[in-house]
């Protein structure tokens, strides 16, 4: 048995934000992915997945019924039969891969699911963004549901607000020389730690200020700019956000980094922002002349997202 492929996800806008309920945009990252399978020899790999999934499984016998029911006694016969989470998507890096592995066992562990075939009204989408969020807290102990939404769907995603949602659509990709690009900072971040972070700053209101006014504003406008194509405008404001997070999110951006991150703004060759929580795994970047950043940041390993 092989399952379908659930897919990774970039958050190009709107970390942080969202949890304040601002602007976000997920795309679906396609180069990553992860699939249920069970296996035709057990290895350690198989059975270190098989055993993380024994977890999550005993976590979602807890679940609240009202709000899913999943047919738990196909999932534990599958489970003793070594099923794991085939996946190539890395841990630890922002890109959703616990989002994943929650789309895929709703997919195929779910009573009457929501499915991507039916009208996908804004309801809907709130109550698969809700199941999403109570199983994905299993993971990080608080979680939106946007990452396994966005890898259930396989669509963009624009998130309005925490209770308004709705499936989007981006301009095509062209051969041109900008780009939007992942740098690899080869450290595991995790989640946690970091959102406990930003919650204690959020108890300082200097910084809610800054988050509600200059973050929201900034992310806003970046979302605009890219969902209508007008590319100029997003390096303005993608260099203004760049700017915030080097100033006040010091503590989610690795030390190592600080120093090129900062020399994408001084010289607006490229502009480096948050990719999900931060604290080491991916960072997003945005460039237009990919070819230049790509020798100025030689020592890195950098991976095209987007071409415009």
């Amino acid at each position: 048995m092989k399952g379908p492929l659930f897919y990774a996800k970039i958050l190009l806008f709107g970390e942080y934000g969202i949890i304040k309920d601002s602007k976000g945009l997920a795309i679906p990252y396609n180069v990553y992915q992860g699939a249920l399978q069970i296996p035709d020899e057990i290895s350690e790999t198989t059975k270190d997945s098989n055993k993380k999934l024994r977890d999550f499984y005993n976590y979602l016998t807890q679940l609240d019924k009202s709000l899913v029911v999943f047919r738990l006694d196909e999932l534990k016969s599958d489970l003793d039969q070594g099923m794991y989470f085939d996946s190539s998507i890395p841990q630890g890096y922002g890109v959703g891969s616990s989002g994943a592995l929650v789309a895929s066992i709703y997919d195929k562990y779910a009573d009457h699911k929501i499915t991507v075939l039916e009208n996908l009204t804004r309801d809907k989408l709130l109550i698969l963004k809700r199941i999403f969020s109570e199983m994905e807290s299993f993971f990080h102990g608080k979680s939106s549901g946007l990452d396994p939404l966005n890898s259930y769907l396989s669509i963009p995603i624009l998130i309005n607000s925490k209770d308004h949602i709705e499936p989007t659509g981006i301009p095509s990709q062209t051969e041109g020389k900008g780009a939007v690009f992942l740098l690899d900072s080869q450290i595991v971040g995790e989640t946690q730690p970091m959102v406990n972070i930003f919650m204690n700053k959020m108890k300082n209101e200097g910084f809610r200020k800054m988050i509600s006014e200059e973050f929201a504003q900034h992310t806003d406008a970046c979302i605009d700019d890219f969902l209508h194509g007008n590319f100029k405008s997003l390096f303005g404001n993608v260099k203004k956000l760049s700017t915030v997070a080097l100033n006040h999110f010091k503590p989610m951006i690795p030390e190592q980094f600080q120093g090129i991150w900062k020399n994408g703004i001084d010289t607006n060759d490229y502009y480096l922002k948050l990719c999900g929580s931060g604290g080491g795994g991916y960072i997003l970047g945005f460039t237009e002349d990919f070819a230049k950043t790509k020798e100025l940041l030689k020592d890195y390993k950098l991976e095209l997202v987007y071409r415009f």
